[in-house]
């Protein structure tokens, strides 16, 4: 990707973390909520069970007298404590007499207010500006209240909301850069893609107007006034050769297009590699005769099998023979190897044309590239080895470019060998 192009997947990339951030955060808090509740619920209940135990721990008649802090009357039963938390909050408990008065017990018990003194179930009250979690229960003659505060609540609260304050810019600025760098990752080969199709079209675009507009002067030309026969032949031969210069690209960029969008390449199966080579060099004579080239297939004597496409490997051999009869000059002469070697099988393609540049072999295989030195003499759109790297990416070989033994390119690939070769 270009440098022009990073600042737009920058620009992205932090609009998709800002967003993924803002979710995090939304349930970071309600998940927060959540614990907050759970914690204030379950706090609370462990309360309300030690105010109701007080009552079993009472006498039954409910009669106990007024004394020490928590004491019966300075007896031995601790009213105020619950035996399973000996250092936890004392249970503050009263009586009520059937009078209506109301008697605390234990010195540092406050006074009830009197909205309280019918209270049965537990419930939340303010004593003496305490919260507290409070009960009532008769028992015997009198009735008795209990109660107990609940500042263990709100300090539980307290400090879970401290927790929560102190772990989220961490957790919400991992999650942004986190998602920051994700996001470039994966908008990148997006923007590429992109960025590939705008050019491919464009590139298209620029490759069409070029016949379109030979064949559009020639038509007006014809039009505009009589022309002798020697004169429309001429031009109709132009036409001839832009309309099927035309079609071939439309051809190879329909056949890009159906490549691209396909989910899978077709099913792979064994292919001789020499009897492929053998079938397109047939095909190809005709070419070659016509521009006066020596076209010749050598391979090993055993078969050099791989596992791929028949399909695809017949059109990339094709697109390699293809183009190095368009770059070799006329009374040159093109080819075809196959055979083995450190495991592998391979077929390469050499002719006797200019050769690759070495600032050019890092390019070769773009959509519409076309070596600046031969551009004009081969004429194509620089399709054909873009559509030889897809076939070659997609089959599993490898591209070895190089130079041919008469100087001009070499263009090889080779595969991993099938277990029936």
């Amino acid at each position: 990707m270009t440098m022009a192009h990073a600042p737009a997947v920058r620009r992205q990339s932090i609009r998709v973390a800002l967003a993924a951030t803002g979710v995090v955060a939304v349930a970071y808090l309600a998940i927060s909520a959540g614990v907050v509740a759970f914690a204030t619920r379950d706090l609370t209940a462990q309360i309300d069970q030690r105010v109701l135990q007080t009552f079993t721990r009472l006498p039954p008649d409910g009669q106990v007298a007024g004394g020490g802090a928590g004491g019966a009357g300075g007896g031995s039963l601790n009213l105020g404590r619950d035996p399973g938390r000996p250092f936890g909050a004392p249970v503050l408990i009263w009586t009520v007499a059937a009078d209506g008065t109301v008697t605390p017990i234990g010195n540092q018990t406050p006074a009830l207010p009197a909205a309280l003194k019918a209270v049965s179930s537990p419930q939340d009250a303010t004593i003496d500006g305490t919260s507290v979690r409070i009960a009532g229960q008769q028992m015997g003659s009198v009735y008795v209240i209990a109660a107990q505060d609940t500042s263990q609540v709100a300090d539980t609260q307290a400090t879970i909301a401290l927790g929560v304050l102190l772990i989220a810019p961490f957790l919400l600025g991992a999650v942004f850069v986190g998602a920051t760098v994700v996001g470039q990752r994966v908008a990148q080969p997006i923007e590429a893609a992109r960025r590939r199709q705008l050019e491919f079209t464009a590139d298209a675009s620029h490759e069409l107007r070029t016949p379109l507009s030979v064949i559009e002067a020639h038509t007006s030309l014809a039009l505009a006034t009589e022309r002798d026969a020697a004169w429309y032949r001429t031009a109709f031969t132009k036409v001839e050769r832009e309309s099927r210069r035309m079609r071939r690209l439309l051809e190879d960029m329909l056949w890009l297009a159906r490549f691209d969008a396909a989910a899978e390449p077709p099913p792979a199966g064994p292919i001789d590699l020499a009897v492929l080579a053998s079938q397109t060099a047939d095909r190809f004579a005709a070419v070659a005769e016509a521009r006066h080239l020596r076209l010749s297939v050598q391979a090993t004597a055993s078969p050099v099998v791989i596992a791929a496409s028949a399909e695809l490997v017949d059109r990339l051999v094709g697109v390699l023979v293809d183009n190095a009869c368009k770059y070799s000059p006329e009374g040159g002469s093109v080819g075809v190897t196959v055979g083995v070697e450190a495991g592998r099988a391979f077929v390469a393609v050499d002719d006797t044309g200019p050769g690759i540049p070495p600032d050019e072999r890092e390019r070769i295989f773009n959509r519409f590239h076309r070596s600046v030195t031969t551009a004009a003499e081969a004429g194509g759109a620089g399709l054909g080895l873009a559509i030889g790297d897809a076939i070659v990416q997609a089959t599993g070989g490898r591209w070895s470019l190089g130079s041919s033994p008469s100087g001009g390119a070499r263009f090889a690939v080779s595969w991993g060998r099938s277990s029936l070769g």
